[in-house]
C-alpha cells in the first residue's frame, strides 16, 4: 500500500526535487519507504507502506533492461498465479512483490493485462520505448488517482495535495460544488477544480509524450442486477455458493507479511468477515471496535458478542470530541469538500487499529451488493406513486412548496410528486431540492429539470427500461460507493497509515452477486436476505434481530455541546457568508433549530462546516502533522 505521484513534461527536464516534494506531501500513505525515478522529461515516485515482500519490494521497479518502470499503490491478490504464468513465458523476476508482477504483465499483454488483476490498485508505468505513461485504477476505485492534463504535460498523484507542488490552473469547478450541496460529496470524475480530474474507477489512461494526447478507456463494468425469475434458482445452492465465494474473498485478503486484523462494528457485514477470518486462521483475530458515550451510537455490546464467540484479541475504544484539531485534520486529508460525517468514526477506528496492525479487513460493500440500505426498501415502497397522473404530481409538488420550511409531510409530498422513480430516489435520499432552494443562492443551484442527474451519472445508470430496484442498487454500487464510502475509507485509513481491505468488494464475488435476483436480496421488507441466510449460523443469534445502525458519530449532540462554538464561529463568519453561496438567514435558522433540539440538522451543518474549512485550508494549506492519536482525539481504552 502506497501513494504514487509523477509528471511528464512536453518541454524541459523533470526536476528530482519536484517529484520528491510531491511524495513528501503524502508521506502518511507510506511512512516506511520512498523511491523516485527521473528520466528526462518524466518523473515518477512513491511512498510505501510495506505489507508484502518487505525486503525487496522497493519501488520504482524496472523490467530486465530498465526500459519500463512502475510505481504502484494497492494489493494484487492473484499475483502469485500471474507470476508463475509470466515466468513460464520467460520473464525474470528480481523481487517477490506484486508490483513486479504487474510490470511484466504489462510487458506481455499491454493495457489488456489490467483486466486480469484481482485486487485494489492504482499504478503508473513509464514505457521509455513507446514514450508513454500508462495508468490504471481498480474496478471499484478503492485506490485514488488525481490528474491534470494541459499543454505543458501530465501531472498525477494519489491525492490532490501532490499536485499543489506545480503551478497549475486552480480555477474552481462550479458544477462540482453545486453537486456537493446535493450529495455531500463531489462525484467522480469531478474535483473542486475545473482542470483537475479523477481517473474514474475501472478505467485506464495512456499519455503519449510525443503527441501530448491523453486517451482513456473503461475496461470493466459491474453487470446489471439480475431480473430473472427467482423460481429458477435454488436458495440452498445460492447460500452454499455465497459462503464459498465469500470465504475465498476473505482468505486471499489475509495474505500479508505484517500483522493484520479487522474492523468490527457489530453489524452483519463486519461480523461475517471476522467470523470467516477466525474460521480460516490458526491465531486469534485482532478486532477493533469504537463506541461513543451516547448509547444510540454505541455498538460495542453487539461487537463484543462476536468477539467473545470467536475469542478474538478484541480492542474497544470510546471516542470523545475534545479537540477541534481532529476536524481540521480530516479536512486536510480529504483535499476536497467531503460531507460524510462517518469519516470521524472511520478515522478513530483506523488510528486505534494502527497501534496493533498494518492491515485491517472491513465489511464495506455488503449493503451495495445485497440491498442493505433503507433506500432500496423505499424504492419499492414508492413504486405505488408510478400510477399517479401527471396533473396530480404537479399538484402535490405545488402543495409541498406552499408548506412552510420544516413542516412535517413537506418532503413526502415532494417525493410523491416527482415525475419518475430515479427523481424520487434523488429527492428522498439526498439533500432535497426544497431544502437546497432555501439554503443555496440561485447561482449555486443545480438545474431543476428531472433528467439532469441522469445525464451527469449516465455512466453509472442502467438503461431506461430497468426496474427501479435494479437502478437504485446499481447507482449505489457505482456513484455512491466509489465517490463517498470508498473515498472515506481510503483517506481515513491512509491518514493513520493503515491498509484496509474489503472482501465483499472482491470483483469476482460482486459479479456473482449481481446474478442473484431481487427476491433473494429484499424479501418482505428484509434487506440482505440471502447474505444473512447464508452466514447466520456463524453469528450470535442476538445479532440477527438488532435494528440496523449507520456507522456514524453523535454529531447532533456534539454540535450542541463541545463543538457548538466552533460550528457557530465558522458558519456565521463574514468569510463564510461572504462567499455568496448560501443564505445567511437560512443558515441561522438551521443553527437555531438545531440548538433548541427542534430538528436534527447535524448532517447539513457538517456539510457546510466541511465546505468552509476546505476553502480556508486550500487558501492557506497546513502541513499534515505526523500521527499522534492521543493529541488529536481523546480516547478511553476499555478493553485490550
Amino acid at each position: 500500500m502506497c501513494g504514487i505521484a509523477g509528471f511528464a513534461l512536453q518541454n524541459g527536464a523533470a526536476q528530482e526535487s519536484l517529484i520528491r516534494n510531491m511524495c513528501d506531501a503524502i508521506v502518511h500513505r507510506g511512512p516506511d519507504d520512498e523511491g523516485v525515478y527521473a528520466d528526462g522529461p518524466v518523473a515518477i515516485g512513491m511512498r510505501r507502506l510495506s505489507i508484502i515482500d518487505l525486503s525487496t519490494g522497493h519501488q520504482p521497479i524496472s523490467n530486465e533492461d530498465n526500459t519500463i518502470w512502475i510505481v504502484f499503490n494497492g494489493e494484487i491478490y492473484n499475483y502469485q498465479t500471474l507470476r508463475q504464468d509470466l515466468i513460464a513465458k520467460g520473464h525474470r523476476f528480481r523481487t517477490n512483490s506484486d508490483t513486479e508482477t504487474i510490470l511484466h504483465l504489462y510487458e506481455e499483454e499491454g493495457h489488456e493485462g489490467v483486466a486480469r488483476l484481482r485486487g485494489m490498485f492504482c499504478y503508473a508505468i513509464w514505457d521509455t520505448r513507446k514514450r508513454q505513461i500508462f495508468i490504471a485504477r481498480d474496478r471499484f476505485g478503492k485506490k485514488p488517482l488525481y490528474y491534470c492534463h494541459n499543454s505543458n504535460g501530465l501531472y498525477f498523484g494519489s491525492e490532490l495535495k501532490t499536485l499543489r507542488v506545480h503551478d497549475l490552473d486552480w480555477t474552481l469547478n462550479p458544477e462540482a460544488l453545486k453537486l456537493y450541496f446535493q450529495f455531500r460529496f463531489i462525484p467522480e470524475p469531478l474535483t473542486p477544480f475545473l482542470h483537475v480530474h479523477k481517473l474514474a474507477p475501472a478505467h485506464w489512461m495512456r499519455y503519449d509524450l510525443l503527441t501530448g494526447k491523453l486517451h482513456q478507456q473503461r475496461y470493466w463494468r459491474l453487470p446489471a442486477p439480475s431480473e430473472e425469475d427467482p423460481a429458477k434458482f435454488n436458495e440452498k445452492e445460492l447460500c452454499e455458493e455465497l459462503r464459498s465465494r465469500f470465504d475465498d474473498a476473505v482468505k486471499v485478503r489475509m495474505m500479508a507479511d505484517v500483522p493484520l486484523g479487522a474492523f468490527l462494528s457489530g453489524g452483519i457485514d463486519s461480523s461475517s468477515v471476522v467470523a470467516s477470518m477466525a474460521l480460516q486462521s490458526k491465531e486469534p483475530v485482532k478486532t477493533f471496535s469504537i463506541g461513543f458515550e451516547i448509547e444510540e451510537y454505541n455498538e460495542l455490546d453487539a461487537a463484543r458478542l462476536v468477539a467473545q464467540k470467536y475469542k478474538t484479541e478484541h480492542h474497544e475504544i470510546i471516542v470523545h470530541p475534545d479537540s477541534v484539531q481532529l476536524v481540521e485534520r480530516l479536512v486536510r486529508h480529504f483535499d476536497e469538500p467531503f460531507g460524510d460525517s462517518s469519516a470521524l468514526p472511520t478515522f478513530a477506528v483506523s488510528e486505534a487499529a494502527r497501534r496493533h496492525v498494518k492491515v485491517a479487513l472491513s465489511g464495506d460493500g455488503g449493503d451495495e451488493l445485497f440491498a442493505g440500505y433503507s433506500s432500496v426498501v423505499d424504492v419499492e415502497r414508492f413504486r405505488r406513486f408510478d400510477a399517479l397522473p401527471g396533473i396530480v404530481r404537479t399538484m402535490l409538488r405545488s402543495a409541498a412548496d406552499a408548506l412552510p420550511s420544516g413542516a412535517y409531510g413537506k418532503n413526502y409530498l415532494k417525493v410523491m410528486g416527482q415525475p419518475d422513480g430515479m427523481s424520487r430516489y434523488f429527492e428522498h435520499n439526498l439533500v432535497s431540492q426544497f431544502v437546497r432552494e432555501q439554503l443555496v443562492k440561485p447561482d449555486w443551484m443545480l438545474p431543476a429539470d428531472a433528467g439532469y442527474l441522469q445525464r451527469v451519472f449516465a455512466d453509472q445508470m442502467l438503461g431506461p427500461d430497468a426496474d427501479m430496484f435494479s437502478q437504485a442498487l446499481y447507482f449505489e454500487a457505482h456513484a455512491k460507493l466509489t465517490s463517498d464510502f470508498l473515498v472515506k475509507v481510503d483517506r481515513m485509513s491512509m491518514a493513520a497509515s493503515l491498509e484496509v481491505r474489503c472482501p465483499l468488494l472482491d470483483h469476482e464475488l460482486a459479479e456473482w452477486a449481481m446474478t442473484v435476483p431481487k427476491h433473494y436480496k429484499l424479501r418482505n421488507g428484509r434487506t440482505k436476505y440471502l447474505l444473512v441466510e447464508a452466514l447466520k449460523d456463524r453469528l450470535p443469534p442476538e445479532l440477527l434481530t438488532l435494528p440496523k445502525k449507520g456507522f456514524g458519530a453523535p454529531l447532533a449532540h456534539w454540535f450542541r455541546q463541545s463543538l457548538r462554538t466552533f460550528l457557530h464561529d465558522h458558519l456565521t463568519s463574514a468569510e463564510f457568508l461572504g462567499r455568496g453561496m448560501v443564505s445567511e438567514s437560512f443558515v441561522k435558522v438551521l443553527l437555531a433549530e438545531h440548538d433548541r433540539g427542534r430538528r436534527d440538522h447535524s448532517h447539513l451543518l457538517w456539510m457546510l462546516l466541511m465546505l468552509e474549512l476546505w476553502f480556508r485550508d486550500w487558501k492557506e494549506p497546513k502541513r499534515i502533522p505526523s500521527p499522534s492519536p492521543d493529541a488529536e482525539m481523546s480516547v478511553t481504552k476499555l478493553k485490550s
